[in-house]
């Protein structure tokens, strides 16, 4: 396999730092932010007893809250060039989605408004904290604040549009948790890989910083 460098296998050291993915990881946190505070004035807009589908605009909401921060878990991992926590993220988010939805078959429980009889656990739940923890537990605070509120923001609104009870919530959010912490280490950034390909072969630069 014949690597980008003149020799096969080469790996380049660099004592650079990468302001440029630091500068990404900031951008990400400011969306987060400003996704939460959307999503909390739609929120609001839409919680007046005087509308008639204002649980469909919670739903609405919870369901734009748990694809941002489940789409942040890959994208911050993408833009640090970090394969490892991708796969994490994907392990975490999977595992804990596959014990929930376990659980669904087993446990025979209505949702409040008699919808179906999947309530317990919250997928939604689960799946905003296994990609909030994730995030949290790999890239620190500056990340994890607001995942963990867009991830909380997810569990209120299944509540609050009447798809949850309490109980569910916090269930489904204690499995995600669970299986982010059981799968998630922190990232290293002193050693990163970038796999590539072309037509005639492939393989892994590795960059090296101290």
């Amino acid at each position: 396999m014949r690597g980008p460098a003149s020799s096969p296998g080469a790996c380049i050291a660099r004592a650079s730092v990468l302001p440029r993915q630091t500068e990404y990881l900031f951008q990400m946190r400011e969306w987060l932010a400003r996704m939460i505070v959307l999503l909390v004035l739609v929120a609001l807009g839409s919680a007046s007893p005087a509308r008639a589908d204002s649980d469909k605009d919670w739903r609405v909401v919870s369901d734009v809250a748990v694809y941002s921060v489940l789409a942040s878990a890959f994208i911050v991992p993408t833009i640090h060039r970090d394969w490892q926590g991708a796969g994490r993220a994907g392990l975490s988010v999977g595992v804990a989605v596959g014990v929930t939805q376990g659980l669904k078959g087993l446990i025979d429980s209505e949702r409040p408004d008699k919808s179906d009889r999947n309530s317990f656990p919250s997928g939604h739940a689960t799946t905003a904290f296994a990609s909030a923890t994730t995030l949290y537990l790999r890239y620190g605070w500056q990340v994890g604040i607001p995942a963990y509120a867009m991830a909380t923001l997810t569990g209120v609104s299944r509540k609050v549009s009447r798809r949850h009870r309490w109980v569910d919530v916090v269930a489904g959010a204690a499995i995600g948790s669970a299986s982010g912490w059981l799968f998630t280490t922190k990232f290293n950034d002193k050693v990163q890989l970038w796999p590539w390909a072309q037509q005639d072969g492939g393989g892994v630069v590795v960059a090296m910083r101290w």
